[in-house]
């Protein structure tokens, strides 16, 4: 039967087995498997299964592949290969009965197993090496451009997975390892030889066609298991060394804008040289940046590590100041710019969009996104608080787009903020009808009152004014009307928001004056009483030093004078008096009289800092929630990656949140192992 095997897998003339000839040799081999002993041959029949294996192989398939070299080696193994397993095959179903009893009682190799271990052992262990040197010249053909037979090269890498029985150890200890080496000095020395050319564009489609040709040979040849670990090795040795040449000429570009912005900040007015940093130094990153993903784009660059490389080149923007200012701060004053009324730049509908979709793109490679949200909130509420929005429907887009980007948790407040004030307008609408209906409740002045949700809108200063009477009786007539609406709430009125239109009787003419509350509130006490004095005025209206210096110097020291000062100092002081100057004019009918600007940054970054200390509580709690017990490092790495959508945490205000938890008996120190925190319910 063997012989008869042989002939026919060597293509010699042999008719075809026959299913008589099956049966026969099955019932030989059946009976002398059944008797009892010392009849029984199970033993000698499987040792001879191994005998004609070993015999066959050492005899016919080593010498016939060993006596060949490169490619012709290749395809004499791969034939033999293929016999061999067709060998095993017909003689594992001649001998079957082995493998259903005798071997599972034994606890041997089954026979497929002992073929495939004469092969490895005689066969395979002789050749590899050859054959993986013979394959990897292959793929390097290849990779040249040479056709190459690849069903061969296939069939090769076959034998390296088929001689593992069902592992994959030896595929990859034997091929894999040194494949994926090869691969990496290969491209290696193409990075090598691209880099000392001068940085194009077409060397990254270059890299991006050698990553697709990478995945196409896995596909055609090599074993799936290879692909993840083939595009590793090209990625790090081809890519990462263009995307450091890439990031570094991006680099140097940003650094190139911000010295220029602070330059030029330096040498121009203060307020201008602001303006300077907001429009010209924004507006060319947005381009540098355009101008990238552009080259992305027209060149089908998908890769991540180039956009990755892109996005730590403009770090040297987007996560540093520029002359004292947080890029946070210049993106938020950016589209304050764009969407107020009066903005600087005058672009048509379709631009300011297209504007604000490559703003919230920039905004992705900010770390601190809560700082721009919250400088962009203050500015936000200014702009529809005081009616500043040249289109609510830009107000709406901006908005969208940075929900779609990051989260409806990044947005929420500044939509709350929109939806409250529209509603704010219904409310106002219904204390209008409330006033029409009962003529005998009358304010004395026409008087708009927003009410706003406290915890939409960023937090405000002011104090507790003591109003002048005209005043006080406004707010009693609101107040009235709100309690026909709801008991269960309480208004806290925010006078540093306010505004007001009074009329100035000046000796020349009436003028009508647009001033803030605190403004009218000190203009209105000069109708009872000619001459103040500071501290008088202190006292009638209970203001603090630092509001009362900011108001009386508006109205006393700048552009307009309604107010005339002794001694005539540009500097109030506690000593000062003031009395109303009658004989004021203005080429105007209607003068807004300005506040001087108030430095919000420092008051921003405060209220950053109170929220991040709250984010961080929170998120260490969460976590210890969860976990219940856990080591200071792996607390503070989860505290870091829960948070890092919004912030990059400091990791001395991580600890000093855990002390404080701590002390308020959220979390507790382990007594035996002081690194170690328990969770306390």
């Amino acid at each position: 039967m063997l012989t008869k095997i042989k002939r026919i897998l060597e293509g010699l003339p042999e008719p075809q087995f026959s299913s008589v000839e099956y049966m026969n040799v099955y019932t030989t081999i059946y009976n002398m498997c059944t008797q009892k002993p010392p009849h029984n041959y199970s033993q000698q029949l499987y040792d001879k299964y191994k005998e004609a294996l070993e015999e066959y192989v050492t005899t016919t398939v080593l010498p016939s592949v060993i006596e060949k070299h490169d490619e012709f080696m290749l395809q004499e193994l791969v034939r033999r290969w293929a016999n061999y397993r067709v060998m095993i095959r017909w003689l594992s179903n001649c001998f079957n009965f082995l493998d259903r009893f005798f071997i599972p009682r034994r606890s041997l190799l089954s026979l497929n197993d002992v073929g495939l271990t004469c092969f490895r052992d005689l066969v395979y262990r002789e050749i590899n090496v050859n054959a993986r040197v013979t394959v990897i010249g292959l793929v390097d053909k290849e990779r040249a451009g040479e056709q190459i037979d690849r069903a061969l090269v296939k069939n090769a890498i076959d034998v390296f997975v088929g001689i593992g029985m069902g592992q994959m150890n030896t595929y990859q200890e034997d091929f894999e390892e040194h494949m994926l080496r090869h691969a990496g000095e290969y491209y290696t020395r193409k990075a090598s030889s691209w880099l000392l050319e001068d940085f194009c564009f077409d060397h990254l489609v270059q890299a991006e066609e050698c990553l697709r040709r990478e995945r196409a040979r896995v596909s055609h040849y090599m074993h799936s298991s290879s692909e993840q670990k083939l595009v590793e090795k090209v990625q790090q040795e081809l890519f990462e060394p263009l995307a450091n040449v890439f990031k570094q000429k991006v680099s140097a570009e940003v650094k190139t804008l911000v010295q220029q912005a602070e330059y030029a900040a330096n040498n121009q007015a203060s307020d201008r040289a602001s303006g300077m940093l907001e429009q010209v130094l924004v507006t060319k990153m947005i381009e540098l940046h355009d101008k990238y993903m552009a080259h992305f784009e027209d060149f089908l660059i998908k890769n991540h590590i180039f956009h990755k490389a892109l996005r730590e080149a403009f770090d040297g923007f987007c996560n540093k100041s520029v002359s004292g200012n947080s890029s946070a701060q210049l993106l938020a004053a950016f589209c304050d710019d764009i969407l107020k009324k009066g903005g600087s730049q005058k672009l048509s509908d379709e631009a300011i969009e297209g504007m604000l979709e490559k703003v919230v793109n920039l905004l992705a490679y900010i770390s601190d996104k809560d700082l721009f949200a919250e400088f962009y909130r203050k500015k936000l509420s200014r702009r529809l608080l005081f009616d500043q929005s040249a289109n609510k429907e830009h107000e709406k887009i901006i908005l969208t787009k940075m929900k779609q980007q990051f989260g409806g948790q990044f947005t929420s407040k500044m939509e709350g903020m929109v939806t409250d004030l529209t509603l704010a307008r219904d409310n106002q609408t219904s204390f209008e009808e409330y006033l029409h209906s009962n003529p005998n409740v009358n304010p004395g002045m026409d008087l708009t009152v927003s009410v706003l949700t406290t915890g939409f809108w960023p937090s405000y200063k002011s104090c507790d004014l003591s109003l002048p009477a005209e005043m006080v009786k406004c707010v009693e007539v609101f107040k009235g009307f709100y309690e026909t609406k709801t008991k269960c709430r309480k208004i806290k009125w925010i006078y540093s928001l306010g505004t007001c239109n009074i009329i100035g009787k000046f000796e020349p003419k009436e003028i009508e004056l647009v001033v803030s509350t605190y403004q009218a509130a000190i203009l209105l006490l000069f109708n009872s009483a000619d001459k103040l004095s500071y501290s008088e005025i202190l006292g009638k209206l209970n203001l603090t030093h630092d509001a009362a210096v900011r108001i009386l110097h508006s109205l006393s020291c700048a552009k307009y004078k309604i107010l005339i000062k002794e001694p005539n100092a540009k500097t109030i002081s506690p000593n000062d008096n003031f009395e109303f100057n009658s004989k004021f004019t203005d080429r105007m009918r209607r003068i807004k009289i300005p506040l001087p600007p108030v430095d919000e940054r420092k008051e921003v970054i405060q209220d950053v800092d109170r929220f991040r200390r709250y984010a961080i509580d929170a998120a260490i709690v969460r976590i210890m929630k969860s976990r219940k017990v856990l080591g200071h490092q792996q607390l503070v790495m989860e505290c870091v990656e829960q948070l890092r959508h919004k912030f990059k945490p400091d990791m001395r205000a991580i600890k000093k949140q855990i002390e404080d938890l701590i002390v308020r008996d959220y979390v507790e120190r382990d007594k035996e192992n002081h690194n170690m925190f328990k969770y306390l319910a």
